[in-house]
């Protein structure tokens, strides 16, 4: 049982004397998510819709996307937001996956990311508009009181670690409060190199000179937690699709064919969350446990689930698409959406697999590659077709899981790292 959980009705947990040098790392029991991280959680179900809206907006005004992607399209904004989105939300992950969640300054921590994200989820749909400062400045509160509050908790294990990302998210910071009042494509460009360095610090053990970087920390225990929280944040992704489609649905008289893409979103989501789970997602904080490095397969268990979650968002909007104009004949963006969330959402799942048995099975690589070679076919038939061919291939998948499954003992973690 998680520290503190053994006293009802209590969220937090009272700061002993000295509090501010009495951080200590998460304990060997601490795999279960807080009431509080539950919370958080909830805020991003509201932002991945807006993300989804906005995306599906974009994607009717500029004509199917005609013009191709690039960073400056609205698939390519909505991907930043997303990215940005993500970010909050891991960072906040791994604090309380490292260090003891039922802290007075940790839940701190996550108070005030709860808020921040809900500004941002906010301001999302004119993010590149008028709302550009509230979103950047959301981000830049999300992610620089975290280092923040945990240098001024006084010594503690990665107290120098905070210290160098405090000092990167105030470089970068800039960055992103620069682009706020830039017009739309210099902003795009900022807040894109923002991210870019972003990422790059952290592969890097977040280097500052004369300060260091760090080594790959080994998890121990804690990774359990971070494991848990990914699966979490997958249902919140996979949730939200639900929602998508049943506001999609519910927006316009009910018809056959709204009725029949309606369905099919419905099947399809099913059948992700059956390919998720079975059987890598029920075991991840297992394979964690068993790894010999678990820091290693907790990054790149980081990675993919951002894959992941990028197909279901896609998939979200794939599904507006579809039950907005069922028999409708799709643009190229499209069926980027309809059929390449599914693929990313493949993709993802596969490297997921390997992760947890050091193996992929071949039945997602064939999925993925059938969707994309009949790409040429579906392009010209109702964007109905599109979306039923992906729930075949899904339903593809599923059985070759069963099948793979059936009468064989459950089978157990094998990471590789």
């Amino acid at each position: 049982m998680a520290a503190g959980a053994d006293r009802p009705g209590r969220w937090w947990r009272a700061p002993p004397p000295g509090w501010v040098s009495g951080l200590q790392p998460a304990s060997a029991g601490a795999t279960r998510a807080t009431f509080l991280e539950l919370f958080f959680d909830l805020v991003y179900v509201f932002a991945l819709t807006r993300v989804s809206a906005r995306a599906f907006e974009d994607l009717a005004v500029e004509a199917g996307g005609t013009s191709g992607w690039s960073p400056f399209t609205g698939t390519g904004k909505t991907l930043l937001l997303l990215l940005a989105l993500w970010s909050v939300w891991q960072g906040t992950a791994w604090t309380t996956s490292r260090y003891d969640p039922y802290h007075f300054g940790l839940q701190a921590v996550v108070v005030t990311a709860l808020v921040a994200s809900m500004v941002m989820g906010v301001a999302i749909p004119r993010a590149f508009t008028v709302s550009g400062l509230a979103f950047a400045a959301a981000y830049v509160v999300a992610q620089v009181t975290r280092p923040l509050l945990l240098v001024a908790l006084g010594q503690h294990e990665y107290r120098q670690l905070k210290l160098r990302m405090l000092i990167t998210y105030l470089f970068l910071g800039v960055l992103w409060l620069t682009g706020a009042f830039l017009p739309t494509n210099p902003r795009v460009v900022l807040w894109a190199a923002a991210l870019a360095g972003e990422y790059l610090a952290s592969r890097f053990g977040w280097p500052v000179p004369g300060l260091g970087r760090s080594m790959v920390n080994r998890w121990q225990v804690v990774g359990e937690h971070l494991a848990e929280r990914y699966q979490q944040f997958f249902l919140i992704a996979l949730g939200e699709t639900i929602l998508v489609a049943g506001f999609a649905y519910s927006a316009h008289p009910f018809g056959l064919a709204r009725t029949a893409a309606f369905g099919t979103a419905i099947v399809i989501s099913v059948l992700l969350w059956r390919i998720y789970f079975q059987r890598a997602g029920q075991i991840l904080p297992e394979a964690v446990a068993k790894a010999t490095r678990p820091a290693v397969i907790g990054r790149s268990a980081a990675d993919t689930h951002l894959v992941m979650v990028v197909g279901l968002t896609a998939t979200a909007i794939g599904y507006e698409l579809t039950i907005e104009h069922p028999l409708g004949h799709p643009a190229a963006a499209w069926i980027a959406m309809v059929v390449g969330g599914p693929v990313i959402f493949l993709a993802g799942r596969a490297r997921f697999e390997y992760e947890v048995f050091g193996r992929v099975s071949r039945s997602r690589w064939i999925a993925a590659l059938a969707l994309l070679a009949a790409v040429p076919v579906l392009l010209h038939v109702a964007t109905l077709v599109s979306a039923a061919a992906a729930a075949m291939a899904l339903l593809a998948v599923a059985v070759a899981d069963a099948r793979r499954a059936w009468g064989r003992p459950p089978e157990q973690p094998a990471p590789p790292f």
